[in-house]
């Protein structure tokens, strides 16, 4: 670009418009949805006036809400439920056994049956509730119209208009950690209520006490048939048995119903286990003889233990002993031949004999045993073969009085256990066990549950507070004015260079310029030094002040940036380029006969349009004549030229341009400047006149320095997202600008 004073690098780097992604990076905002609870906190302070109206339009809503409302009783009667019932006997009575469910599941079982249409239609019956319709009146339900059809079709309508009624106003609530629910009823009446409620505990219990009932009934007529047909199949086995052992010729000495037998104990089983253990004690005693025989055969006669032990034996022994003593002392005094010692050693002889002959026939007793013994187990061991072999056949012939004999056991004691099932339903269908009982009769409520004001009041402060929160919300939302540098920086995306405020009625743009520690002086010289940092290189040497529309204050910023840059000692032209509607000679007090479009269409030359200003190192050049088509005269190379030579002589060149939307001059101007200041006037100018403004201005690939926010109200801004209310009074005297504003 020609007289900007930017290398070429430093141009393409520039600032456009147009580039969203440049925008926000120049600007710094941050696009991340970040939660700021003290945004949201501002936002309620700004339209607090908003949500305190919806607050109390909610609140009377719902003061008169409730005076309107019918007022509602609520009866309440306590049951407790209970998994298994108290058992009277211990035998079961044919209905599930609920307390083997899941407690959880049953209980939620419960909670359904007390809301089913069933005990409803039991209540209703119960109480009469269906027979006219007096139940619908007390609840301010209008009965239905009548309708054409039956008087069953019409009586069925009626009795589902009161269920649902009475459905409807019926609450099942379990008291939480405890075997208690509590069945509540609501009515304008307080005495139905109470009847109401009353009646579903009690026909709860009475329901309840019916299907078990109807389960024992069930049971009894099923197990009365099963008797009957397994009587007939019981009598038909006996039958069928009896007629087959006597045709086998099957005699069955068994005990009669006697548990473990496995077949018919016959005549010759019987015989032949009796002699089966007969052999076996035959055996046993043989064994023994045979023993007892060897050992005595073998054992000398006078060392048999049956010997030794025989009275007679031990007599002679004894005898014997005496007579051998007597010889062994009388042998010392006389000799063996002696007449008393041979009369002495005959007795021994005689008792030796004798006791020879005693043992001896000891030995053939033994003897004799052990012969009978062998011949006993012989005679039993021909008995027991004859009779196995009687057995056998007996055997093969009771394979079918077995299969019958079984058939007949199996239906014996399936009718025995029937028939004692029978006994026990029998006995427990007259007993009234139940799981369910009432703790707490309903009484009559004595104040309405309904309408709670307290509550209702509660709800109506949320729903005017939520309903005055939308509305800031949608006004928000829907705002699409630019009020705050923040909305400068968020909804446009580009930097807020400087804030001017709204000077007070009364009060001109001069008359507070003039006053270099007004708030309005202030506020433009810390524009000024934004300008400073705007670019690397300072502030820009040729400056374009342009706004969407016209009246946003683009003329006196124009006007303060270049009086503020005269005043810090630089040399600095003002140039009017409005050349539709110029402004800037009637602030400055100047006459406009020949300006800048005489140097655009090069009737003039530079010097002979300068003008001097009362500002020290200002000059001004103004519109001069309307030149035609103004865009004709921006679009040529003299505005280059121009800017060429009047740099030559100033440091910066400020230029007063017309309004960028409709008109072709902006992005020319634009596009010749070092840099473009772009003046939004606050709460006046719309987002969608500012993006169109800056699309335009990036048309012209010019250098967009900022946006001047103009006429900023700091009383109607201090409750935004930030405090807006800038001091520029600090310092300022009593009788200085208290309030400002701008143009």
């Amino acid at each position: 670009m020609v007289g900007d004073g930017y290398p070429a690098s430093e141009r393409n780097a520039s600032f456009h418009p147009g580039d969203r992604n440049g925008l926000k990076s120049a600007g710094g905002a941050n696009d991340q949805a970040i939660f700021d609870i003290s945004e949201y906190w501002h936002l309620a302070v700004k339209h607090r006036i908003l949500i305190v109206c919806a607050l109390f339009a909610a609140l009377i809503v719902g003061v008169m809400a409730t005076l309107l409302m019918t007022p509602i009783y609520t009866a309440t009667a306590t049951i407790q439920i209970d998994r298994e019932a108290a058992r009277v006997l211990n035998v079961e009575d044919g209905s599930p056994r609920e307390s083997m469910i899941a407690g959880e599941e049953f209980f939620q079982t419960q909670y359904g049956l007390l809301q089913s249409r069933s005990l409803t239609e039991r209540v209703i019956d119960s109480l009469g509730l269906a027979t006219g319709d007096l139940f619908l009146q007390q609840m301010n339900i209008n009965p239905l119209d009548v309708a054409p059809g039956s008087a069953a079709e019409q009586a069925a309508k009626h009795r589902n208009q009161v269920i649902a009624a009475v459905q409807a106003n019926l609450s099942v609530a379990p008291v939480r950690g405890s075997r208690l629910v509590n069945v509540s009823f609501n009515s304008p009446s307080a005495v139905l209520s109470q009847r109401v409620a009353n009646a579903f505990a009690s026909n709860f219990i009475q329901a309840n006490l019916d299907r078990k009932y109807e389960s024992s009934s069930y049971a009894r007529e099923f197990l009365d048939e099963q008797i009957a047909q397994t009587k007939i199949k019981l009598e038909d086995a006996e039958r069928q048995l009896v007629a087959y052992a006597a045709n086998q010729q099957i005699v069955n000495v068994s005990e009669s119903g006697r548990q473990g037998d496995s077949e018919p104990r016959s005549l010759a089983a019987t015989n032949l286990a009796a002699l089966n253990s007969a052999l076996a004690e035959a055996r046993a005693a043989k064994v023994a003889a045979e023993v007892k025989w060897l050992q005595a055969r073998s054992t000398p006669l006078l060392s048999l233990p049956e010997v030794l032990e025989n009275p007679a034996i031990q007599r002679l022994t004894e005898e014997r002993a005496k007579l051998s003593s007597t010889y062994q002392e009388n042998l010392q005094l006389y000799r063996p031949d002696f007449p008393q010692m041979q009369q002495l050693k005959a007795q021994i002889d005689e008792l030796d004999r004798q006791i020879s002959t005693i043992g001896g026939r000891i030995r053939n007793s033994i003897q004799g045993q052990f012969s009978e013994a062998a011949n006993r187990e012989r005679a039993l061991q021909t008995q027991v073969e004859r009779l196995t072999g009687e057995v056998l056949d007996m055997r093969s012939r009771s394979i079918n009085y077995n299969i019958l004999q079984r058939e007949l056991d199996t239906s014996r004691t399936l009718y025995d256990a029937l028939l004692q099932r029978y006994k026990e339903v029998g006995v427990t269908a007259g007993i009234s066990t139940n799981n369910i009982s009432i703790v707490d009769q309903a009484d009559i409520p004595v104040k309405p549950s309904k309408p709670n004001l307290i509550l209702n009041l509660a709800i109506a402060m949320i729903v005017g507070l939520g309903l005055g929160v939308l509305a800031v919300l949608i006004i928000e939302a829907l705002d699409e004015t630019l009020a705050t540098p923040e909305d400068v920086e968020t909804k446009l995306g580009v930097p807020a260079l400087g804030v001017i405020p709204l000077l007070q009625k009364g009060v001109t743009p001069s008359q507070a310029l003039n006053d270099a520690r007004s708030p309005f002086s202030e506020a433009y010289y810390s524009l000024r030094t934004a300008l400073q940092f705007s670019t690397p290189n300072g502030t820009p040497d040729s400056i374009l002040v342009t706004s969407s529309r016209p009246a946003e204050g683009k003329s006196t910023t124009a006007f303060a940036v270049a009086q503020n840059l005269a005043r810090v000692g630089k040399r600095v032209l003002l140039i009017d380029g409005d050349l539709r509607n110029p402004s800037m000679h009637r602030i400055l007090g100047t006459n406009n006969d020949a300006g800048m479009s005489n140097l655009l269409s090069r009737s003039s030359d530079l010097v002979s349009v300068l003008h001097k200003t009362q500002t020290v190192n200002l000059s001004f050049i103004p519109c001069g004549p309307l030149p035609p088509n103004p865009a004709e005269l921006w679009a040529g190379d003299r505005l280059r030229e121009i800017l060429i030579e009047a740099l030559t002589q100033f440091d910066h060149v400020v230029i007063d341009g017309p309004p960028v939307l409709g008109f072709a001059d902006v992005p020319l101007l634009s596009s010749a400047v070092s840099g473009t200041l772009f003046v939004v006037e606050s709460r006046s100018t719309r987002r969608g006149q500012a993006r169109g403004a800056l699309g335009r201005l990036a048309i012209g690939n010019g250098r967009l320095l900022g946006v001047v926010l103009s006429k900023f109200s700091a009383k109607t801004n201090q409750y935004g997202a930030y405090d807006y209310a800038y001091d520029y009074e600090y310092g300022s005297r009593p009788d200085q600008f208290k309030k400002v504003g701008g143009k």
